[in-house]
């Protein structure tokens, strides 16, 4: 008994198909710009470190802080308004509400004349157009603050698009200069997650049934990984082949080939 499952083991051993790896970054990031502008600062030396939150490029943003500015003194202005407004509001809704119940009074007396029963009716319809005006001016000055919100929002996210920080990625490349103009989406630069390390292969048809149930054996080394991502649909260029992922510790040395076997336990 104990032959058979030596010769099954050696049967499995020398059945099992070498694959070859790279050993790549978790994650290649391609940044793109969101936004238009004159390149100011490109910190190359931080080419192949972990990034933290200081920017590695940023994009002049001069403008949009002036514009910022005087976005939120117009919003300040606007709402001082409004605050006042209102409070005249205020005021004209109790003056409006004595001129209709003096003008309740007055209508029916017959020793006041025509005239001046008019001149009560339009006074009343004066104060009532004002208390509408106001009202209105009011709304008015709330689609500004709403317009101006957004503008504000905008110019915000603006600012924070200039300035590029991915902190925890390491800066793979950087693909512009001081000095160039960009546009929205053009390529500034590639980061990469190296905290992990992923392996790629190509699995034939029938090697992809149980595959993730498999040990992975790394350079002859038995390890205690297993198939992390497996597509069950076959790969574009790989034609009848079936892409399979591995997640495993970040290297010293990334790029360099691994030689991958799947084996039963």
């Amino acid at each position: 008994m104990k032959v058979f499952m030596v010769i099954l083991s050696l049967f499995s051993a020398l059945s099992a198909k070498v694959y070859y790896a790279k050993v790549e970054p978790y994650e290649l990031r391609d940044i793109s710009s969101n936004v238009s502008g004159l390149v100011v600062f490109t910190d190359e030396n931080s080419i192949g470190k972990k990034l933290s939150e200081t920017p590695y490029i940023q994009i002049d943003s001069e403008i949009d802080q002036k514009d910022l500015k005087l976005v939120k003194d117009k919003l300040m202005y606007i709402k001082s308004i409004v605050e006042i407004n209102e409070a005249i509001l205020v005021n004209l809704e109790e003056s409006l509400a004595k001129k209709r119940e003096n003008y309740k009074k007055i209508e029916p007396l017959k020793f006041k004349s025509l005239v001046e029963k008019d001149k009560e009716f339009y006074d009343l319809i004066t104060s009532e157009n004002l208390y509408l005006n106001t009202r209105k001016e009011i709304q008015n000055l709330k689609v500004q603050i709403s317009d101006l919100k957004l503008r504000e929002s905008q110019l915000q996210r603006s600012i924070e698009d200039k300035k590029l920080t991915a902190k925890g990625f390491t800066l793979y490349e950087v693909l512009v200069k001081p000095g160039e103009v960009v546009g929205v989406a053009t390529p500034l630069a590639k980061v990469a997650d190296v905290s992990k390390a992923l392996l790629t292969i190509y699995l034939d048809e029938t090697d992809v049934i149980d595959s993730q149930k498999k040990v992975v054996y790394m350079d002859g080394e038995k390890t205690p990984y297993q198939i992390s991502r497996l597509l069950n649909i076959a790969d574009g260029k790989n034609i009848s082949k079936y892409m399979a992922q591995i997640i495993v510790k970040s290297p010293k040395l990334f790029s360099k080939l691994v030689k991958v076997e799947l084996k039963n336990e």
